[in-house]
């Protein structure tokens, strides 16, 4: 399959969604049929659909929309991984054949070891006995306890997400390459081409922008343990959906056809379903 490994859907709220930006495109809702009519002209089969607000009531309503629409392949929903009853959230959770992960939006943290805490680290060490996947959301700064984190849990699929949101707009490449190389030593840690376009100039920037953080994100993960996402509809403040696959589809045109077909939807698949 073509697949789409990093979307979401809402319906929009302002209460609901307090991240989105004041007088942002964003403020209506996106839903299954917005995106297929994106996807089809590329060729795509469906998507992942990530959580966009931390609540289990967005979890089942996500699981709603994958249940009438089998363009969406998998959801990567969220619970509280510090609860006292996590396991049984997880639980009723897992039992849908379409929940494959969590993910918690630990960059809006304030404490950059925040994924340490013993705590979360017991709601980790749960997910895979149910056999889900963890989806890392992180800004560089957290990258160090990123890498404790996974180092915790060698048998536990990790992914991370938006290659770690670098500063592309200023082209600084340095700590966060270093500690990306670092990162993706962990075997059971994969990488999303993901979310780029948003840390660029919205405005002005230029494909050329990104070569320096793939050319990092290619030689340290390799074609095998990468997967393109397009974040959108978030994608939209920066990109359009086609520019965010072009972006990847134009940089892997070099590559074999067994690299690009890993890249836009095999290692999605082996990774999720």
């Amino acid at each position: 399959m073509f697949l789409d490994a990093h979307q979401h859907f809402w319906r929009y709220d302002a209460t609901q969604y307090p991240w989105i930006p004041a007088g942002s495109p964003l403020h209506r809702d996106w839903l299954p049929a917005d995106l297929a009519a994106l996807q089809k002209p590329l060729g795509l089969d469906g998507s992942i659909a990530v959580q966009a607000r931390q609540s289990i009531a967005e979890s089942d309503w996500l699981l709603g929309l994958a249940e009438a629409d089998e363009r969406v392949k998998g959801v990567v929903g969220w619970v509280d991984l510090r609860s006292e009853r996590v396991e049984e959230d997880i639980a009723r959770l897992a039992h849908h054949p379409k929940f494959v992960g969590v993910r918690h939006v630990v960059q809006d943290e304030p404490d950059d070891r925040f994924m340490l805490g013993a705590d979360f680290l017991r709601g980790i060490a749960l997910l895979r006995r149910f056999s889900l996947t963890y989806d890392i959301l992180i800004y560089p700064r957290q990258l160090p306890a990123a890498i404790e984190m996974v180092a915790k849990f060698p048998q536990q699929p990790f992914v991370l997400d938006h290659i770690a949101k670098p500063h592309i707009k200023d082209g600084t490449l340095s700590p966060w390459r270093e500690q990306i190389r670092e990162l993706a030593r962990a075997p059971h840690v994969l990488c999303k081409l993901s979310g780029m376009a948003t840390e660029a100039d919205h405005r002005a920037w230029k494909p050329d922008d990104f070569r320096p953080f793939l050319d990092v994100v290619f030689e340290t993960f390799g074609p095998e343990r990468l997967m393109w996402g397009s974040d959108w509809p978030v994608c939209q403040l920066a990109a359009s959906y086609e520019q965010t696959w072009r972006l990847v589809d134009d940089y892997t045109r070099g590559m074999s056809t067994t690299q690009r077909a890993a890249i836009f939807g095999g290692n999605c698949e082996r990774f999720y379903l």
